[in-house]
């Protein structure tokens, strides 16, 4: 395969074989983000990405069971960009069971019900969807791009044609100042976009970004690690998706937690307040990362 920059993708797709269609982020002015500031957004031209469709089929093609399209929105992409590849991809991996992406909510949005009706039937499955909280407040603070009801919307949209969704939400977004408004407001949202996985990162301020400057200027203070576990505590004892698989198995976590909610939220509730006492080894900050 042939990559251009950093490549990065969810942890769940770790086994998956990564086909980068565009170079970098459409948005790409997230304030906490330093994955594509690198990057001059582009959708790369249709016969590349073919071909290296064509060369992991030759090499690895019987092995491949899922592939995620990088970079940072490919959804962004039109019908045109998009439908040859997932046919190329269905084409040359006989045993393939998922084709996921990012996705802004923004991009679902500028789809018409009928564009993602027909990318679902051409193989577009999971939308990985960051809305990184629920607070309007931090949204715009963090400059998200969309507010709390565009992402409610392109959920619904994204699940009414049938795509799954997995939700994405930033322990420490609002910093100290909004900490209990952000994971009140994360968890009513998660609730409202109902998403089939849903997962927790934590906020790491990367040198360089406009977040390292508010933190450097004393505009923004990044909760310990004790008001980050209470984020998450709050998070998963009132967020209510119908079934959802969570996970905080991302390692810029404190704590790697996993079950279903509602089901095995008494257990993740107990893991968290045993964590708040001590009684759990939390994750060394040698060991944490983006």
């Amino acid at each position: 395969m042939r990559y251009e920059g950093k490549i990065y993708r969810p942890p769940s797709e770790a086994d998956a074989l990564i086909l980068q269609a565009t170079i970098g982020c459409s948005w790409n002015k997230c304030t906490y983000c330093d994955m594509y500031r690198e990057k001059q957004f582009r959708v790369r031209p249709q016969h590349e990405v073919l071909e290296d469709i064509a060369m992991a089929a030759d090499a690895v093609g019987d092995r491949v069971e899922k592939v995620f399209v990088a970079d940072g929105d490919a959804l962004v992409m039109d019908l045109a960009e998009w439908l040859p590849i997932l046919a190329a991809c269905q084409e040359s991996f006989p045993h393939l069971r998922r084709i996921s992406c990012y996705a802004m909510a923004t991009n679902v949005l500028a789809k018409s019900p009928a564009e993602l009706q027909e990318l679902r039937d051409a193989g577009l499955e999971l939308l990985y969807m960051g809305p990184e909280s629920g607070d309007d407040a931090t949204m715009k603070r963090i400059a998200k791009g969309s507010d709390s009801a565009a992402h409610v919307d392109a959920a619904a949209r994204a699940k009414d044609a049938g795509m799954a969704l997995s939700a994405i939400f930033l322990l420490g977004a609002g910093g100290v100042e909004r900490s209990a408004e952000h994971a009140a407001a994360s968890a009513r949202l998660a609730t409202e976009m109902d998403p089939e996985f849903l997962a927790a990162l934590t906020l790491t301020v990367v040198p360089g970004t406009p977040h390292h400057r508010l933190q450097e200027t004393g505009r923004f203070e990044l909760p310990g690690v004790e008001g980050l576990l209470r984020e998450l505590r709050t998070f998963v004892a009132e967020a209510l998706p119908t079934d959802a698989l969570f996970r905080t198995n991302h390692a810029s976590n404190y704590l790697a937690l996993g079950g279903r909610l509602p089901r095995d939220r008494e257990r993740i509730v107990e893991a968290l307040d045993a964590a708040l006492r001590g009684d759990i080894a939390l994750r060394p900050e040698w060991g944490r990362g983006l």
